[in-house]
């Protein structure tokens, strides 16, 4: 199958890369590189010990993608690309909107004219909002509390709305629970650009002395300990789910949402216990006031992911702190080009 990956060279991207080619697939990847680099698709090429095309660009260029699509013929699409920083989108909402809406109202329009009729959409569990219960299921209202969210149930309406306008049309959106982990070779994993805006590469930060505490933003939340909690999915788990996604969109039609999680919660305290166990580090914390909009658990419900799409998390949070570790110690060798191989 020929398959045409948006945002192929970030985080979640080139993880899922890894699975298509090793199952057979022929990729495109095309990435703009805002938040990400050629060197995860270098170490994917030593990991698959296959080869595929890298185009850079933009979603939002009619042009390439037409280019891409008379050209490659994708048969499916499996659409990352996005900008994904929730603070971010709350300073500079036009931009999130006019990247990641616009950019896909562009894909599927040509799309549409190449008869290209499946795609996987990357969407988030942000799109639920505050819990009317937990775990959140598929038929939870949506009722997301930022742009960055706004602009992932406005593009799931865009897409099921293209999938009723032809009976043809197919597709999944799979709502991404809390992606952590990196490949078990330790060759490639997360490599935020920036100032990182997610718990676990701060608490590798101060793992490794990059900074001197962890923040812990409040302390009296109705959790097991006080602290939020969180449905945490390795990677290539999440991963895998796209492969399940495309198998599913082979025999069906239509427009379907599916949660991607574990259907446990982790608090942070928990998080940073299991992680100074697998790592032999220690996690210095201090607590600050709590974040307006945070909320106290968000958890999935997995069970028609498990249903339709034979789907099930399998890592467990001791693996994920255990390959986000081994990541962290060969990161700097990768990104200087000094190491090919697993250490």
């Amino acid at each position: 199958m020929r398959v045409l990956i948006t945002g192929g060279a970030g985080y979640i991207g080139s993880h899922t890369l890894i699975e298509l080619l090793a199952v057979g697939c022929e990729v495109l990847v095309l990435d703009d590189l805002s938040n990400s680099s050629t060197v995860a698709l270098n170490q994917v090429k030593l990991i698959a010990e296959r080869d595929f095309e890298f185009i850079k660009g933009d979603t939002r260029d009619a042009n390439l993608l037409v280019e891409i699509f008379s050209r490659f013929k994708p048969e499916i699409v499996l659409h990352l690309a996005g900008f994904k920083s929730v603070a971010e989108s709350v300073d500079n909402p036009l931009s999130y909107y006019g990247n990641n809406v616009s950019g896909s109202v562009q894909l599927l329009e040509v799309m549409s004219k190449h008869k290209c009729t499946k795609i996987v959409f990357s969407s988030s569990a942000t799109v639920y909002g505050a819990a009317k219960y937990l775990p959140y299921d598929e038929d939870h209202p949506t009722n997301p509390i930022n742009p960055y969210g706004r602009t992932k149930i406005m593009i799931e309406s865009i897409i099921s709305d293209w999938c009723k306008a032809n009976v043809n049309n197919s597709a999944i959106a799979l709502r991404y629970f809390n992606p952590v982990g990196a490949h078990s070779s330790s060759l490639i994993g997360e490599n935020p650009c920036g100032t990182p805006n997610n718990l676990m590469p701060l608490i590798v930060q101060v793992a490794a002395g990059e900074k001197d505490k962890l923040k812990v933003f409040g302390k009296n939340y109705n959790t097991r300990d006080g602290t939020g909690a969180r449905d945490y999915i390795h990677v290539l788990d999440l991963a895998s789910a796209h492969l399940s996604a495309i198998g599913y969109l082979k025999n069906n039609v239509g427009f379907s949402v599916f949660n991607v999680g574990t259907g446990r919660a982790i608090t942070i305290l928990e998080l940073i216990e299991v992680f100074e166990l697998v790592s032999g580090t220690k996690i210095e914390y201090e607590f600050v006031a709590e974040r307006h909009g945070d909320l106290a658990i968000a958890v999935s419900d997995p069970k028609k992911a498990e249903k339709f799409l034979r789907w099930k998390a399998k890592y467990t949070v001791e693996d994920m702190c255990r390959d986000t570790w081994n990541w962290q110690i060969n990161k700097p060798k990768i990104i200087k080009g000094l190491v090919s191989t697993a250490p």
